[in-house]
């Protein structure tokens, strides 16, 4: 006896209307076509971490507005107050520093200064190494040979190790920060989108392209770039993580965002020596750090599954997902 299942239903219902605005049918439409933001409301993980970097943003965006001067006002009686005390109003929640500064509003204020490092870096990096890489594997040769020892030789040397000895060489700033990340962080770009397009040139579609007369840029803008585009997206939001993690190292060594400026980094080295006495002047700001970067990483994870077809049925067919992990543990 054999007993026959229904197929998975891969496909979503959309309700049709007609010219009056009333419901004619029910039409389904293939999970593949769903826009971005319904998948992403179908994966938990992926929505509380696009909320949470959305909330990081609006709040380096507005926060330092909304906040005033709070972060520079000094009062020495109260000095380290300890967190979770609402006694000396809201904005001392998060307690306060030596000075009697509302480390709230030092946080609000130095998320600001982290991302307007961090994401100018990824951008021209993100920029400058693909254009360069599309360029090199599209034309090959000696363009491509040229672009891959360039990019072999700044890799040899340790980005952050590098970006010491820049930073110590010329006065740290944020525009030197920037410049020396966004250099170090091009090889990346680079070595992709260089493998991408060698890869592509050669399609059919390319050659058709070629055939009727586009130019190579055209090609470049109009065949390359969008498919190599949802890869790109991917590595810049793992790559924002990294610089965001290195522009704290260089403010906690000494050589990034110098004062009266502020970053996450920055408060965190000046609280290390509280540490026994006054553990939230580097607490909270290296919970943002991690909360930061680990929601950019399961983004970026999500991403590159919901912009690959050939994986983007993981995220359509729930009973999918479930066997596809399911055999994951097993196998491990």
């Amino acid at each position: 006896m054999s007993i026959v299942t229904d197929p998975v239903d891969t496909t979503s219902p959309v309700a049709s209307t007609d010219i009056t605005g009333d419901s004619v049918a029910t039409k389904k439409v293939p999970a593949g076509q769903l826009p971005l933001w319904r998948l992403l409301f179908r994966d938990k993980f992926a929505t509380v971490a696009a909320g949470i970097l959305t909330l990081v943003l609006l709040t380096a965006i507005f926060g330092p507005w909304l906040v005033g001067d709070a972060a520079t006002d000094q009062n020495l009686d109260e000095s380290n107050l300890p967190p979770f005390n609402l006694d000396t109003g809201w904005m001392n929640i998060l307690g306060t520093d030596p000075l009697g500064r509302s480390m709230l509003a030092r946080l609000i204020v130095a998320c600001q200064t982290t991302l307007m490092v961090s994401l100018p870096a990824v951008i021209i990096s993100c920029v400058v190494g693909s254009a360069i890489g599309m360029w090199a594997g599209y034309h090959r040769g000696w363009r491509e040979t040229t672009a891959m020892r360039i990019a072999d030789v700044i890799m040899s040397f340790p980005s952050l190790l590098l970006a010491v000895v820049i930073l110590y060489v010329f006065s740290p700033s944020a525009a030197n920060i920037i410049a020396v990340l966004a250099i170090t962080r091009i090889p990346i770009y680079l070595r992709t989108a260089r493998a991408e397009s060698a890869e592509l040139q050669s399609r059919v579609f390319v050659d058709a392209a070629r055939t009727f007369g586009a130019s190579s840029g055209a090609i470049l803008r109009g065949h390359v770039l969008p498919i190599l585009l949802p890869t790109l997206l991917t590595v810049a939001t793992l790559d924002f993580c990294y610089v965001m993690l290195a522009e704290s190292s260089l403010s906690f060594l000494g050589i990034g965002i110098q004062p009266p400026d502020i970053s996450w980094g920055l408060m965190v080295s000046q609280g290390r020596t509280y540490l026994q006495t006054a553990w939230w002047l580097s607490f909270f700001p290296g919970l943002a750090i991690v909360i930061t970067t680990v929601s950019a990483t399961m983004l970026a994870a999500w991403a590159r599954i919901a912009t690959d077809p050939g994986q983007r049925w993981r995220l359509t067919t729930p009973n999918a997902r479930k066997r596809f992990f399911s055999s994951r543990k097993a196998l491990r």
